[in-house]
């Protein structure tokens, strides 16, 4: 298998629940009709998507909110399934989709670091071999030992990322984690993401910044209207997007 990941026709839809806003119990009283009328309102949130992604590939995913992009992100990740086509993918799959997702809010930092990994497929052992280079790249300091409840976004942020990036993953998935943190720990995460491109590894990156999408993307889809409009090398993609 050359690729890493293969979308094939792929649609993927959401039912509408606005016509429960009347009252659960008008819900109730109507339960027929109201059951005929959420089977009839679908949002489309892809597509009929169809594309490749080649093993070591850093591939970029850009276009406006609500377009389908972290949809196509959470099929990746098997955290939901397409009701038209197949994702197939090829490797251990790591993902930052969500600050704090996978955290259990009264365990510590550290406790968490070892339940993730775990939760990843790592042994006990293994996470607290690397421990102490996921604690210093956090750069949490004290904060570690402290119940993950009192960290700011920008920590869980922090916390989040350095576990996931000595998970050593065939597939990275990135979600504009990268907008969170300062500027010194955003450049430490795109020197991470680097230096997995030069390991091999394959990285799956969305973004809203252009200038982080040019610098470490080799290719860019685009996706517009829950399809994709245009998808090729990083600069024609970043710069007809751009341009609109």
């Amino acid at each position: 298998m050359d690729y890493a990941v293969k979308f094939e026709d792929v649609y993927k839809e959401y039912p509408f629940y606005q016509h429960i806003t009347a009252g659960f119990k008008s819900f109730l009283f109507h339960l027929p009709k109201k059951i005929a009328s959420l089977k009839k309102s679908k949002f489309v949130a892809l597509r009929e998507i169809s594309f490749e992604i080649k093993k070591g590939e850093t591939f970029g995913i850009i276009g406006r909110n609500g377009s389908g992009k972290s949809t196509i992100l959470g099929l990746v990740a098997g955290v939901m399934r397409p009701d038209r086509g197949s994702v197939s993918t090829d490797g251990k799959i790591s993902s930052l989709l969500e600050l704090g997702a996978g955290f259990h809010p009264d365990l510590s930092g550290v406790e968490n670091i070892i339940l993730n990994g775990i939760l990843a497929g790592n042994t006990r052992e293994d996470m607290l071999k690397k421990m102490e280079t996921i604690i210093e790249f956090s750069e949490l300091g004290e904060f570690i030992d402290q119940p993950i409840r009192v960290y700011s976004s920008g920590m869980l942020a922090r916390l989040g990322f350095s576990v996931v990036a000595h998970l050593d993953p065939d597939i990275l998935l990135i979600d504009e984690i990268l907008a969170v943190g300062d500027r010194e720990f955003q450049k430490k995460c795109i020197d991470k993401m680097m230096s997995f491109k030069k390991s091999g590894a394959t990285m799956i990156f969305v973004s809203h910044s252009m200038h982080d999408v040019k610098r470490i993307c080799d290719r860019v889809a685009w996706i517009d209207n829950h399809t994709i409009k245009m998808i090729g090398s990083t600069d024609d993609v970043v710069c007809s997007y751009t341009r609109q």
